[in-house]
């Protein structure tokens, strides 16, 4: 049995309870609210904001303009992920990165709202991508650092929680500011990440880690490869860049789907729609992080929610082909909620358990993380293709396809059950 299952089986023999979680209650909560203002930044400007803004600047070319500047913006988040990860580890510190990260995010993010062409939209974009990442990179570190491995599906979907509400906050905000009042919009939502990391930093206190043998730049860097021939680790890597690529693929353009391909009520725009079926997302995301994280704490188990996840994602992609209507979308978005809400907890617990070194957790995280961002650089290229190709039914038979092979990724770790 692996450590989980031993873990799993002591707690229901009655034998002594895990280790504390270092931080006390605070961290918990504070983690809520620190992952909740990197999805309120990215969903209610990636899915609002933004698409609103390049729609004013370049209508004719929209969709090619946002496929343009989300892919090259995210090639920043790629690369900055990792380094800052490998910054914060050296430092042994993740408090400072907090701090920093969510005060230059809000300089950054009221530059965006002030500028009028795309080349200016792509470049302070790509900024805003770059100094989240330092964010965000130092606060999922946070989890390895001070949970222990037997509540980490409790810590994670405390983490996935967020989600959800950043999801739901952040849409619904950034919908009150279309399409008159985008640069007031781009100053609440940046002070919203400001905010939190000043929070984190006064209420979560952190002592500094201990002290390791130090390594040459040159040897940290070269090691970021070295992640990926640990072999769990690579198939979790592959399993989470394939279901993001297939979500990001439609969600990226959901503002343009709502407005050029689903049926609306009449008197609904997509900025309403928007409105509307975020907190249908929220409250289902919600509800599958939750339940998921406790199943696979209860169970020990993480790969078989894994793919149940994925194929349930995979399947939901044919709702808006099937019933491209208001009735369909949000039928699709309830679903989506619950397979992208069970998926990211249980594969956030798994991921930690497959970690290739305990004393750079930050570094190996945000070489994961590339899995995250890195369908952000492909993903809009390749939607943009398909879209102007053979339209967007296409585009969601194509994340499903591209989803279904993310499940089938987590099949060969041997380390997990």
């Amino acid at each position: 049995m692996t450590t989980t299952d031993t873990a799993v089986g002591a707690r229901r023999t009655g034998a002594e309870e895990p280790p504390p979680i270092v931080g006390g209650r605070r961290l918990l909560p504070m983690l809520t609210l620190g992952n909740a203002v990197l999805y309120l930044v990215y969903l209610g400007i990636g899915q609002v904001l933004l698409p609103a803004q390049i729609e004013l600047l370049d209508p004719d070319g929209k969709v090619a303009a946002l496929g343009w500047v989300s892919g090259v913006a995210a090639v920043f988040a790629t690369l900055f992920n990792p380094l800052a990860g490998l910054l914060s580890d050296r430092s042994r510190r993740r408090n400072p990165w907090i701090l920093g990260g969510g005060l230059t995010s809000f300089a950054t993010l009221a530059l965006l709202g002030q500028v009028r062409t795309v080349l200016l939209v792509t470049i302070v974009w790509c900024l805003v991508q770059a100094v989240m990442n330092v964010y965000q990179s130092a606060l999922t570190a946070v989890v390895p650092d001070r949970v222990p491995a037997e509540r980490r599906g409790l810590a994670s979907a405390m983490v996935g929680i967020g989600t959800p509400i950043g999801s739901v906050v952040g849409v619904t905000l950034a919908t009150r500011y279309v399409p008159d009042s985008l640069g007031t919009g781009y100053l609440v939502l940046g002070a919203s990440v400001a905010v939190a990391a000043v929070l984190f930093v006064a209420l979560v206190r952190e002592e500094r880690l201990p002290v390791v043998e130090p390594v040459p730049l040159r040897r940290q860097l070269a090691a970021f490869a070295d992640t990926l021939r640990v072999t769990d680790f690579r198939w979790a890597f592959i399993g989470r860049f394939l279901m993001m690529l297939g979500f990001f693929a439609v969600s990226l353009f959901q503002f343009y789907i709502l407005q050029d391909h689903i049926t609306l009520p009449d008197g609904m725009d997509a900025a309403g729609a928007q409105a509307v079926l975020a907190p249908v997302d929220a409250v289902c995301t919600l509800a599958a992080t939750v339940l998921g994280g406790w199943l696979s704490d209860r169970f020990g188990r993480r790969k078989p929610l894994i793919a149940v996840s994925c194929v349930l994602a995979a399947a939901t992609m044919t709702v808006p082909v099937l019933m491209p209507d208001w009735t369909g979308i949000l039928l699709y978005t309830a679903l989506a909620g619950i397979a992208f809400g069970c998926f990211m907890a249980v594969d956030t617990a798994l991921v930690t358990l497959v970690l290739p070194s305990a004393d750079d957790t930050a570094r190996d995280l945000g070489v994961l993380n590339i899995a995250n961002a890195g369908p952000q650089i492909i993903a809009p290229f390749v939607a943009s293709l398909v879209v102007g190709a053979a339209g967007y039914d296409a585009l969601y038979l194509v994340g499903a396809l591209i989803i279904l092979a993310g499940a089938l990724a987590v099949a060969p770790i041997k380390g997990v059950r």
